[in-house]
């Protein structure tokens, strides 16, 4: 169990050759209040709708417009959002990518805290508590997902390679 600097606790769990995580969950809501730049900065020609939660959650219309955004990471920073871009899968029932440049990290390969949003966002739409997903950052990474109430699981595999415990 840990605590984030902005997600409150955060439960990990292993059974077999997966992680679990098991975060609060962060059901987005549409909104109007985005920046004017926004679909210029994540180099997207279209976007269906636009959510807010901790982040900015961007809905694109298929997984190949999402596979094939070209941020402009510089315009990105100056917006100062953290952004998910999602739309349904081909073979997964949702793909997302995740950038955070004014945060330091231009695109992070797959992350917990961005699904926490996506979970419930596509548990809604698909009606569907559990589903996979696919993080097409170029390393990439396939996670299967759960709403449970109040909290999201999430679960990817993984190569077990060391176990330890902290005292402070």
């Amino acid at each position: 169990m840990y605590r984030t600097a902005t997600i409150r606790i955060v439960k990990i769990s292993r059974e077999g050759d997966r992680i679990l995580m098991d975060f609060p969950s962060w059901k987005p809501e549409r909104t109007s209040d985005y920046p004017a730049q926004l679909q210029e900065a994540l180099g997207i020609k279209e976007i269906v709708g636009v959510y807010s939660s901790r982040d900015l959650l961007v809905e694109l219309n298929n997984e190949d417009e999402v596979k094939l955004a070209d941020p402009d990471f510089t315009l990105l920073k100056k917006l100062g959002h953290k952004v998910i871009i999602t739309a349904p899968g081909k073979e997964v029932d949702f793909v997302s990518r995740f950038f955070a440049p004014t945060y330091g990290v231009d695109e992070d390969p797959v992350t917990g805290s961005a699904h926490s949003q996506l979970i419930p966002f596509w548990s809604g739409k698909l009606h569907k508590t559990s589903m996979v997903a696919k993080q097409l950052s170029r390393r990439g990474g396939q996670l299967w997902v759960e709403q449970k109430g109040e909290r999201v699981q999430m679960g990817g595999q993984c190569v077990f390679y060391m176990k330890g415990e902290i005292f402070l």
